[in-house]
């Protein structure tokens, strides 16, 4: 069973970072892809970023606009989405999730989220 657990989102301005974490207990052979998506309230759920567990590929949505990187640490079995230059409209609960593609549909198993706030 895959279970995946994030931290470290908080109320950071407009223009500043943060580093959320994503903490993978999981059978990691069975693993393509785990993803960062986010909701904001009264938006459909969207993929931010994506990276394959065994080659660390990557995939960015446009809106990221080279703000933020993932990585992935097989060793710990963390993935991490580095922010950087964060704006309001970055707002929202953030959740890493396990998966295989480029769409929020692709997800299948979310962890419970972090909250993000950028205040402007």
């Amino acid at each position: 069973q895959v279970q995946l657990v994030e931290s470290g989102g908080g109320l950071v301005q407009a223009g500043g970072s943060l580093r959320l974490s994503c903490a993978v207990s999981i059978r990691t052979f069975s693993i393509i892809t785990i993803g960062w998506l986010r909701q904001a309230p009264g938006k459909d759920r969207e993929l931010v970023a994506a990276i394959t567990w065994s080659g660390g590929s990557t995939y960015y949505a446009d809106f990221v606009e080279g703000r933020f990187t993932i990585s992935r640490d097989k060793a710990k079995n963390m993935v991490y989405l580095q922010m950087n230059d964060l704006k309001f409209e970055d707002s929202a609960v953030y959740y890493c999730a396990s998966g295989w593609g480029n769409t929020a549909q692709d997800y299948d198993l979310w962890g419970p989220g972090t909250p993000v706030t950028v205040s402007s």
